[in-house]
């Protein structure tokens, strides 16, 4: 077993462990850390705790020590000094007319580099603007591009739902959503309707989709020809939730809809998965590649 904490750096960021170092860090203490990247300001969200080897990448980094009040101070004085790096950036692309958005600044704890995120519809030569801010800020400089849901987590927003975005409140990684999680829960395949405010496919169909997959176990498709306490008839409708199907029953050559717990109907031959009236794959690009 080995001891360590985990350390968030950005809300809804991704937790790293590090190395406590022998010091007892409680949940939300302020602490310095060594970073691949430098020294970094950082907040513990998982107290001192045992874990298995497996669960590390070794070696650890440590803990250099807990926060004090001139590091706090650093770290606003970096928030500052990143809204006027911000702006400067901005006129520097402009200056240059290079087709990229810039989406947010950020400072490093020890000042040793700033870093520019933007986003962009292809790859952009931005050697000279590089230059540029170099001179202006006199410490190392590093372009990333990065995707849409990035975008989306950096800058937030509200969802259909009425909500914070997710990805900006407490998601700290993307998981994969595909198309096939909402033919699954029998939602509209219309882009409007299962699309996020970054375009992709919302991050939610993912939570629910392991309950989905248990339900489309057990229930029959639709046109199956199943047995009931009432006689034979074919599946028209099912309810994945509540477990049900609604069955066109056969009697005295009136059609009869009677609905069903799946607990109470066998099925007698079931239907090859048909053919979708929309074509999937012209939904792909709402996926994440």
């Amino acid at each position: 077993m080995v001891s360590v904490v985990g350390v968030q750096f950005k809300k809804a960021g991704k937790i790293y462990y590090f190395d406590p170092d022998g010091a007892v860090i409680e949940r939300g203490t302020k602490v310095i850390v060594e970073t691949a990247r430098g020294i970094e300001f950082g907040e513990a969200v998982i107290g001192n705790r045992e874990v298995e080897e497996k669960d590390i990448i070794a070696p650890l980094k440590k803990v250099l020590r807990i926060a004090g009040d001139e590091d706090i101070k650093q770290v606003e004085e970096n928030r500052e000094k990143e809204k006027d790096a911000f702006n400067i950036c901005l006129q520097k692309i402009r200056d240059h007319h290079l087709e990229m958005k810039l989406i947010d600044v950020e400072y490093t704890f020890d000042r040793n580099k700033v870093l520019f995120y933007f986003t962009a519809d292809g790859r952009v030569d931005f050697r000279e603007l590089v230059k540029d801010l170099a001179s202006i800020f006199k410490t190392r400089i590093e372009l990333r591009q990065i995707g849409v849901r990035d975008e989306a987590k950096m800058l937030g927003g509200l969802g259909i739902c009425g909500h914070s975005l997710c990805c900006a409140t407490f998601l700290g990684e993307f998981e994969p959503v595909s198309i096939k999680m909402a033919k699954e829960q029998n939602l509209s395949l219309n882009p409007s309707k299962i699309s996020g405010t970054c375009g992709r496919l919302m991050c939610c169909l993912k939570y629910e989709q392991d309950a989905y997959e248990d339900a489309l176990k057990k229930i029959p498709k639709i046109s199956a020809i199943v047995s009931t306490p009432g006689g034979q008839g074919v599946v028209v409708d099912v309810s994945l939730l509540k477990e049900t199907v609604k069955v066109k029953m056969d009697k005295d050559n009136e059609n009869v809809l009677q609905v069903y717990p799946v607990s109470d109907i066998k099925v007698i031959k079931d239907v090859e998965n048909r053919q979708d009236d929309v074509n999937l794959d012209d939904l792909k690009h709402l996926e994440d590649n």
